[in-house]
């Protein structure tokens, strides 16, 4: 039986939906992407919503939270889930895209005077600059494998935040101010200001969608095949024909290209930037996310960075006794991630084709 017919086949929710037609499939994702358009507006819903809304910080900011830590999550899953590239520096990425906006649209950068650009005018440059970047890095350093590239990317990342910190162009903790709000007004009031975060939860959001549609076509394209062999076994796919440096590169470019809207999201709507924000316990954290929630499905990875945003954010302005949990939300959140690697190694939403192979393990392993 092959791998499509056996998930069509398989109980749960993902099997009823894979043995749906057409229409209907398209009616549920419909219904989805409306109830997450929805989502500011949860907390008026009884018993339920004053569950589910963060305390310490408002709803609508925690779910814009949440919606830049799902693209880096996406990101990174292209180069870690469907390429098998450990990257450990993605947080650079994430960097890049936010600096790239702010020199070029922040009064306080030395290019101001020369490009004085809006938002919006910013980000195709931004998002290029980025991309460079992920070919930079990938072309001396791909043709490294397993722990040695993630030490190569960990640097990168190191770099980065230490020349941020460092460099009089980059402003180090004094950073860049007054980064302009993506554009809109409506009724003579700007969309996007600095009181309501619900607009740009929803454009968040409305790039998320659009990440979704291009990598699910990647991956069921030319590219994504070439990305699943290597990710398998790097050899036997050079010796059948597959360029690997070449979807190696384009894992690294594709990844930093969605590393890099994230940033220029963060920094449209922080409006502030300085390089104590590109830590690298970020990558550590985003990494996290998307092996808790499976790594080479879109589902989990989404899931993974919902949940590394939602959980730090919901023990904000929580207390059990007299203990603030928010200061132990680093513990509280690694004894959750260490309570699914032992219950459910594959992730929460796995992969078809990881989830089988741990099957397939299991029984290899199983007393006969």
């Amino acid at each position: 039986m092959s791998e499509k017919a056996s998930f069509r086949s398989s109980g749960g929710v993902r099997g009823w939906f894979g043995r749906q037609p057409w229409y209907i499939r398209g009616v549920v994702v419909l219904l989805a992407a409306v109830a997450a358009y929805l989502l500011p507006y949860v907390g008026d819903v009884p018993l339920i919503g004053p569950q589910i809304v963060t305390e310490g910080i408002d709803w609508p900011s925690a779910l814009f939270n949440m919606s830049y830590y799902v693209l880096l999550a996406l990101g990174l899953n292209v180069v870690v889930g469907y390429a098998g590239l450990l990257d450990l520096g993605y947080v650079g990425f994430f960097a890049v895209g936010a600096y790239g906006t702010a020199l070029l649209t922040s009064p306080d950068s030395i290019l101001y005077e020369d490009t004085g650009w809006k938002w919006l005018m910013a980000v195709p440059a931004a998002l290029v600059l980025t991309m460079i970047a992920g070919v930079i890095l990938g072309w001396p350093t791909l043709r490294l494998r397993g722990d040695y590239l993630a030490i190569v990317t960990l640097g990168f990342a190191e770099i980065i935040r230490i020349v941020a910190t460092s460099t009089t162009t980059l402003r180090g903790d004094r950073g860049f101010a007054s980064i302009p709000h993506p554009p809109g007004s409506w009724g003579g009031e700007p969309i996007f200001g600095v009181t309501d975060a619900i607009p740009y939860f929803w454009l968040g959001l409305t790039v998320i969608i659009l990440v979704i549609l291009g990598v699910r076509n990647l991956d069921r394209s030319r590219v994504g095949r070439s990305w699943l062999a290597i990710r398998e076994d790097e050899e036997a796919a050079e010796v059948m024909g597959v360029r690997t440096f070449k979807y190696k590169l384009w894992a690294f470019a594709i990844g930093a290209f969605i590393g890099g809207l994230g940033g220029v999201l963060f920094a449209g709507e922080q409006s502030f930037i300085n390089s104590q924000t590109f830590v690298l316990q970020f990558s550590i954290l985003v990494l996290a996310g998307v092996v808790m929630g499976g790594s080479g499905n879109m589902a989990g990875a989404i899931l993974g960075g919902v949940l590394i945003s939602y959980i730090p954010d919901r023990l904000r302005g929580l207390s059990f006794g007299d203990t603030d949990l928010y200061e132990y939300r680093f513990a509280i959140f690694g004894a959750a991630i260490i309570l699914i690697m032992v219950l459910r190694p594959q992730g929460l939403i796995p992969s078809r084709r990881r989830a089988m192979e741990l099957k397939d393990r299991e029984k290899e392993v199983a007393p006969q």
